[in-house]
């Protein structure tokens, strides 16, 4: 494997003569970005474990951010790979068309990521029956994104996927939906729902060392969709579609209780 130094030399010195569908790419770049260290180190394993939660810093408390749940989700617009091609995504075009699941993870060829990568992948076509897209987001290089979509699954790549991966190399996106950890340059798992008027209605974050469920993520988003189209009604708790709602008062409430 050409180190990286090599490798970046070569894209400076030759960046007409690669073409993105190259399969000569993966190998070229596939330690390239954000994704091209040493995963021996002890910087890969420390920025890879369970991150502590801290309430205090240098002695002060620290001030939470404001919850993201609610409220128009920051707009961006980015490079990013789909078809083994290089695109732009902006999340606002789809304002007004599509749902979107805009899901965040920390680096390309590490772990846990390409499990939930090519999860929410193979499940693609049950998102887009219920009028919904897919966006993954992290901090590496489109050139990175690409090596590892022409990296084969049983190798621990991702193979071609049926959504765009987002190339978030300013950690801007991360850092405007308060998932960046900032001392190590990478987004925690975190995944946001947002509807087709571009407001946040769901957010969950988990740390690096956990994995998140695509079962979960399509049942709330089939439970945002259903109390939208009947906002007279609510979703109680594993809510999935055909079963009872409940209507959000002290007495029609009853009727779903003594159902239960």
């Amino acid at each position: 494997m050409a180190s990286l130094s090599a490798s970046a030399a070569l894209l400076s010195s030759n960046p007409r003569y690669i073409s993105p569908k190259s399969s000569n790419l993966s190998q070229t770049l596939s330690f390239l970005g954000s994704s091209s260290v040493n995963f021996r180190s002890k910087s890969l394993r420390s920025a890879l474990a369970v991150r502590p939660s801290a309430s205090r810093c240098n002695g002060s408390f620290i001030k939470a951010a404001l919850p993201l749940v609610g409220n128009k989700a920051p707009d961006f617009e980015a490079e990013a790979v789909f078809d083994q091609e290089f695109v732009k995504v902006k999340l606002s075009d789809y304002i007004g068309k599509k749902y979107v699941i805009l899901f965040f993870y920390p680096l390309d060829f590490t772990f846990v990521c390409p499990t939930e990568i090519t999860a929410f992948s193979d499940r693609y076509a049950e998102f887009e029956k219920i009028n919904t897209e897919i966006l993954g987001v992290s901090v590496d290089s489109v050139f990175s994104h690409l090596a590892w979509v022409q990296t084969d699954r049983k190798s621990g790549g991702l193979g071609d996927l049926n959504y765009p991966l987002v190339s978030d190399v300013t950690k801007s996106i991360a850092k405007a939906f308060n998932v960046l950890i900032e001392d190590q340059g990478i987004a925690l798992r975190g995944l946001f729902i947002i509807d087709k008027e571009g407001v946040i209605q769901h957010s969950t974050i988990n740390n690096l060392a956990i994995g998140r469920s695509v079962d979960e993520t399509m049942r709330t988003l089939q439970a945002l969709q259903y109390v939208q189209e009947n906002p007279d009604e609510v979703c109680p708790a594993g809510w999935k579609p055909g079963e009872k709602s409940m209507k959000p008062d002290p007495k029609l409430s009853k009727e779903y209780f003594a159902a239960v």
